[in-house]
This record gives C-alpha cells, structure tokens and sequence, in this order.
C-alpha cells in the first residue's frame, strides 16, 4: 500500500531547486513514477531469465548458468547503484538515458549470445569459450544498469514532492518487487511459450525504452533543455527502430544461426514443451543427425555402435520385460527387439514431441526399425524418476538407461543413488541395469562416480567402454561438444541384483582402465557431477 506523503525531516539540501513543474499533479505523477518502476521492474527480470534459460539450454548446467548470472548481476547492482550517484542532479536525463542502453543492450543479449553460440562454437580457441565470457559481460552490463535505476527514480519521486526517505523507499521497493513478480511469472508462461526467446527479449527491451522515454519525455520534460529532448526522443525512436527491425528479421535470423550450428542439411526444426528438436540429413545417402538443445545426439554413422553396445550386454539372461528410460529416438528399443523372447518393452520418455518424430519423421523411423508400430513396446511421456517410484517392485528382467547427461542439472537425479535405489527394486531376482555413463577418455572422474553411486545403491557392477569410429563429436546422451580431434569413446556400467554380470563382447567392448580413487557416491542431496 503506497503510503501518503509525509514531510522529510530537516537535513542536507537536495541537489535540485523546488519541486518539478508537472504536466498533472504531484498524486497522478507519483503514480506515473511508481508504475514505471513497476514496468522496469518486470522488464529487469526478464532479461535475467532469458540469460540463465539460454544460456541453461545452450551450454548446459543450469545451476551454474543460474549461479553466474545472478552473482554477477547482483554484484553489478550495487556498482550501478554507487555510480548513479553522479548523476542525482541530473536524475531525469539519467534516468532516460539508463533507460534506452539498458533496453538495448536486455533486448539485444539473447539474440547476440544465441549468435556467438550458432557462429563461433567450432572456432576452437579463445572462441570455445565465448558463449560464457558474453553471458558474463551481459550480466554485468544489465546489472550495471538495472542498479542505477533505483537512485535515480527516487531522486524523480522526490522530485514531485520531497518526503521521508523510509516512506519513499518502501513505496519504490513495493512498486520493484510487484513488478518482479509480474516478469517472473510471465516469462515461462507468457512469452516462452508463445514468442520464444528471441522474441521476447526484444519485445521487452521495447516496452522497457517506451516506458522509460514516456515518464521522461511526458512528466519531467521540463527538466531537460531543448537538445536534450530531441536527444532523448531520437535515442528512443532509434532503438525502437532497431528492436523492432530485429523482431521482424528474427525468423530469418533464426534459420541462418540454425543452418550455421547444424550445417545446410537441416530438414525439421521444432520447439517442444522441453527442448530444441533438429534433424538434418537422412535423405539421398546422407547420414541422420538428431541435435537436443544444440547437441548432437544421434549421429547415423555411429549410433549402431553406440547402441548395440549399450543394449546387447544387458539382454545376455532373461529379457521378456525391458524398461528403457529416456531413448525416445526409438533406436535402444530398436537393438531390444532384435532379441528373442522379449515379451513387453516399456519406454519413459519425457518429450512427447520425439516420441511423435521418432514415430512421424520417415528417415527416423526409418533407422528405428519403426520400433513404435511394434505392438510389444509401450510408450509412458513422463519423468523416469516418478515413473520408478509409481512402479510395482520386481517388474523387469532388464532396465536400460539411455538417459542425458549427469551434468545438465535436470538430469542429475536420474544418476543419483536414490535413483539407482528404485531402479534395483523393479528388477527382479537376477535382473540387470545398464546406465551410459558418459565418456571415459575425457570424463574419468565422471565415469567412475556413476560407477561408485551404483554400488552405493546395493548393485554389482561390470564397467565397460567402447571406441568410436567417429573422430568428430561423440554422439550419445552426454551431448557434450568436443572440438579437438582425438579418438571418442562411449562408457557405460551394466549392474546386477546379485553378482557383477558377466561381460561378453559383443562390439569389441573392453575394461575402462583403473578407477578414480577418491570418488564418493552422488545423491539426490549432495549431486557429484
């Protein structure tokens, strides 16, 4: 509740003369004020979102992702904040002019790191790293000038009429917050959703300068001088102009990045509820490439070998019940029925939008065998973990974990010794599990504590690896991104109820080496990855 106006007590002089002259009057211009700081506010928050949710999907890691651009930006809040006091005597002009850069540099930050991701990722180098290094240097910038608002609004508040600075800062600080909420609520459920990322970052640096410009332009204009009115007006129209122009190209835009990430072979594109979809090549000879979220996830001239080795070890003893978690793609229920007397296969998977191109999509279904029109496999769209826990106990010969990485947070609990724990209750007596467990040539550390969580949760292990033949990126559920060209290897650790299952090559399969020592077990609690 906005407070009413109560005089301020005597103290230092402000650095103005006598109230604003206002077009309206001071009650109406306080509201004006407070509703600006209610649209930067929102706006504010929407650019922070966008940076930790493209950056999460682009690279990866989501607490980290989170944890830098909010560190950053806070911390740049209060240099903002600091260095705002300069310009106090001259609050309306400042804040005017926070307000276009701020919009510009918001409304810009998604497109142009989603640029550097699309058009510098196999430049090697420096380059490697240069998705990172802009998040950062936008959420210093953003925070920058997000800080610097705060002084100067309330330098405009009082500037209307002068009152107690508790009353004025909580008023300001109410207006903030609420407006918080707002942008935070709508980001993923209004403008993820329906305009994308792109879109929406620079639909809001435009509300951002349009709401900055009208309080400026419309209630303290009497402040500026006549050049620095037309200034602001021509700095406004042209960052509308450039925001807008971009919006309109942003399909374009889109299509160029997206053939500059995935190469000139790009047949389907699709946003899903949960991820990026791409499928390149699969037509006239050329090999089917499967990208989640910028990763090459299937490659066509390697995943036989990825998949016959993941899956064929653990169907040596009985397999009449399979459980495969993730695999949407369809190719490990693919190599399971190539084996005699399976009677059921249940896939969980949690995007439905592959489940319907692994079963639509000709050249996909084509290399899945079109394992999706065979009656004995039936598709669950859900979270694997609930899905164990919602499952009877001793249901399954074999369960096959064909799941992402263990450092992309959302999948951190899917190689948790809680998970391992509800997977070993499905088995049944002399069951087997197999988990992908990420590469071992690059990722030991990696590898060995999926290997150690395992035999936390009371299974017996039998770790593996298997050399690609492929010298570029290693395909798989890691989707990791490697640009050096050193031999590629897939590791993975089959698990038994009772003793470690014997290991009989099938695709020269071969021990992974000596273990890490040192490596404890991860939970759900305290994740390791």
């Amino acid at each position: 509740m906005i407070e009413p106006h109560a005089p301020a007590p005597p103290g230092a002089p402000p650095p103005w003369r006598g109230p604003a002259r206002l077009p309206v009057r001071p009650d109406t211009g306080r509201f004006l004020v407070l509703a600006c700081v209610f649209v930067c506010a929102a706006c504010g928050l929407v650019y922070e979102l966008e940076l930790v949710a493209l950056a999460s999907y682009l690279m990866g890691d989501s607490v980290t992702q989170a944890s830098v651009v909010l560190s950053v930006m806070v911390f740049a809040m209060g240099i903002g904040s600091l260095a705002a006091k300069r310009l106090r005597p001259r609050a309306a002009a400042g804040f005017a002019a926070v307000e276009v850069t701020l919009a510009l540099v918001g409304g810009s930050s998604a497109p142009a790191l989603y640029a550097v991701f699309a058009w510098t990722g196999d430049w090697g180098g420096l380059w490697e790293n240069g998705p990172r290094i802009l998040l950062v240097a936008f959420s210093l910038a953003i925070g920058l000038l997000i800080g610097a608002e705060v002084p100067l609004l309330m330098e405009l508040i009082q500037r209307i009429r002068r009152q107690d600075a508790g009353g004025a800062v909580a008023d300001l600080f109410a207006a903030d917050y609420v407006g918080a909420l707002v942008g935070g609520l709508a980001f993923p459920f209004l403008l993820l959703p329906f305009l994308g990322q792109l879109t929406s970052s620079l639909l809001t640096g435009a509300v951002n300068v349009v709401a900055g410009g009208a309080l400026v332009l419309g209630l303290f204009r009497r402040d500026l001088t006549g050049r620095t009115r037309w200034l602001l007006l021509t700095a406004t129209v042209g960052v509308l102009g450039v925001l807008g122009s971009a919006a309109v190209l942003v399909d374009d835009f889109e299509h160029a990045a997206r053939h500059a990430l995935y190469g000139d072979d790009v047949r389907v594109a699709v946003e899903t509820d949960v991820q990026e979809v791409v499928l390149t090549g699969g037509t006239r000879g050329r090999p089917l490439g499967l990208y989640l979220d910028g990763r090459l996830r299937v490659d066509g001239r390697d995943e036989r070998r990825y998949h016959r080795s993941l899956v064929h070890p653990a169907m040596d003893g009985p397999h009449a019940r399979v459980l495969i978690l993730g695999g949407g793609d369809g190719l490990a229920a693919r190599e399971v029925l190539t084996h005699p007397g399976v009677h059921r296969v249940d896939v969980v998977e949690l995007d439905p939008g592959l489940i319907r191109l692994a079963r639509t999509d000709p050249p996909l279904s084509r290399l899945n065998g079109h394992a999706y029109a065979d009656p004995r496999v039936h598709v669950t769209v859900g979270d694997a973990f609930r899905h164990l826990r919602d499952t009877p106990a001793a249901r399954y010969d074999v369960v096959i974990a064909d799941l992402p990485d263990p450092g992309i947070t959302a999948s951190t609990k899917l190689y948790s010794q809680e998970f391992y724990g509800l997977a070993r209750r499905v088995l049944r007596p002399g069951g087997r599990l197999v988990v992908h467990a990420g590469p071992v040539a690059s990722r030991r550390r990696v590898f060995w504590t999926v290997e150690t969580t395992l035999r936390a949760a009371g299974l017996h292990t039998t770790p593996y690896r298997v050399d690609s033949r492929d010298t570029g990126v290693t395909t798989g559920p890691d989707r990791t991104e490697d640009t050096s060209r050193a031999p590629r290897d897939w590791g993975f650790v089959l698990a038994g109820t009772a003793d470690p299952p014997p290991l009989r090559p099938h695709h020269d399969e071969r021990p992974p080496g000596r273990p890490v020592p040192g490596v404890r077990a991860s939970t759900l609690v305290h994740p390791r990855y």
